[in-house]
């Protein structure tokens, strides 16, 4: 507090960011469960700072992030604050504008992460502050270290929504198990299991946040996997990626990952990467926002070398091989100059394992992470 003890600027800003954290935490339990929707977390607080209700964008169809929280919230949201993740809305689609809604409710103040960039569903800001309320954007973007949970809205399931509207393909992200020297196998081939059931567990359970799930036909072949996503008590989670097999080698009819006949498997039928997630559109019957790459080192060093990995997650496992196979082949380097060089985002113990997020320290050679030509998208104007 300042001497005349009002709030300082920093602050106010500083419980803005606190909030924020709230509603991206109700966002991402919901993560992959509103495509082609965004995931949008928002939080209701009184006039005297108090936490009434918290929403969470429903399936297409149903309610916004918004009004989910202020029906929750009811005549106590007058006076008050909402936090929310993404820009209110400002259009009618399925529903009507958010915008509409909050000035109804007679809140105060509307604080938000980030910029919504669809031109057809911006403007909510302007015209919440031309109705007389208080109005702070580009809130809780990014980490903040001096709040508990606070990991950043982009790095939720916003993240890969900005993604695709601004480049025009789906965020592809690299996972991987190896040890500490880099093996994903030992000698004779062996690879179950290099990490610990903690990992494990981790890994499954992430995989429902991904629209598909790609791994090479090879790696079908050599070790059968299913590909789905499933909880920490190894029961199918509701939402189920696209399991995808991608090369020109046949798969199996009794192979795992062509599942029970859930429509939910598709033979790529290509060793291009670029083809390979252009079809995903199609295949899916919306546009694809996350792709998860699980395998194997050959179908890694292709995307490398193709500029689609946008993200890794890597579990690395306490223990060294000293042979076998490579977690990643052939990536296109040559030097040491053309290393593909990472900035490390995340770091976690899980289990007895080591759990990493990376991202590229800069724009890849070769990088197609503007535009994917022929996508069917449209490229963001200048």
């Amino acid at each position: 507090m300042s001497a005349d003890g009002a709030a300082r600027p920093e602050d106010a800003a500083r419980l803005d960011e606190s909030r924020m954290a709230v509603a991206a935490a109700a966002a991402h339990e919901r993560w992959g469960t509103t495509r082609p929707n965004p995931t949008v977390g928002a939080a209701v607080f009184d006039a005297t700072g108090e936490l009434i209700a918290v929403g969470v964008t429903e399936p297409p169809g149903g309610r916004h992030a918004e009004v989910v929280a202020l029906d929750a919230a009811g005549d106590r949201a007058a006076g008050g604050t909402i936090v929310v993740t993404l820009e209110p809305c400002n259009h009618t689609g399925r529903t009507g504008p958010c915008t509409a809604r909050i000035i109804a409710a007679g809140l105060a103040r509307v604080v938000f992460a980030a910029h919504d960039p669809n031109p057809l569903a911006s403007g909510g800001a302007e015209r919440l502050a031309a109705a007389g309320l208080e109005v702070r954007g580009g809130v809780g973007l990014t980490p903040d270290a001096a709040i508990p949970g606070a990991a950043g809205v982009l790095a939720g399931p916003l993240g890969p929504w900005l993604f695709r509207q601004q480049h025009g393909r789906p965020r592809v992200t690299w996972k991987y198990a190896a040890s500490m020297d880099g093996r994903s196998a030992a000698a004779d081939r062996t690879s179950q299991w290099i990490t610990g059931p903690a990992a494990r567990a981790h890994t499954l359970e992430r995989r429902s946040r991904y629209d598909a799930i790609v791994v090479g036909s090879g790696t079908v072949a050599a070790d059968d996997p299913s590909l789905t996503a499933r909880d920490t008590d190894g029961e199918r989670l509701e939402h189920q990626p696209l399991r995808c097999a991608m090369g020109e080698s046949e798969v199996q009819p009794g192979a795992r990952i062509r599942g029970d006949g859930d429509g939910l498997f598709a033979h790529l039928r290509t060793r291009d990467p670029v083809a390979a997630i252009r079809s995903l559109d199609e295949r899916l019957g919306r546009p694809t926002e996350e792709v998860l790459l699980e395998g194997g080192p050959r179908l890694a060093g292709a995307f490398l070398r193709a500029g689609l990995v946008d993200r890794v997650e890597a579990y690395i496992a306490p223990v060294f091989l000293g042979a076998g196979s490579s977690a990643l082949g052939d990536a296109g380097v040559g030097t040491i100059d053309d290393a593909r060089r990472f900035t490390i985002e995340y770091v976690e113990v899980v289990g007895t394992d080591l759990f990493a997020e990376l991202v590229p320290a800069e724009t890849l050679p070769g990088s197609q992470g503007k535009y994917l030509p022929g996508s069917g998208a449209h490229p963001p104007a200048e």
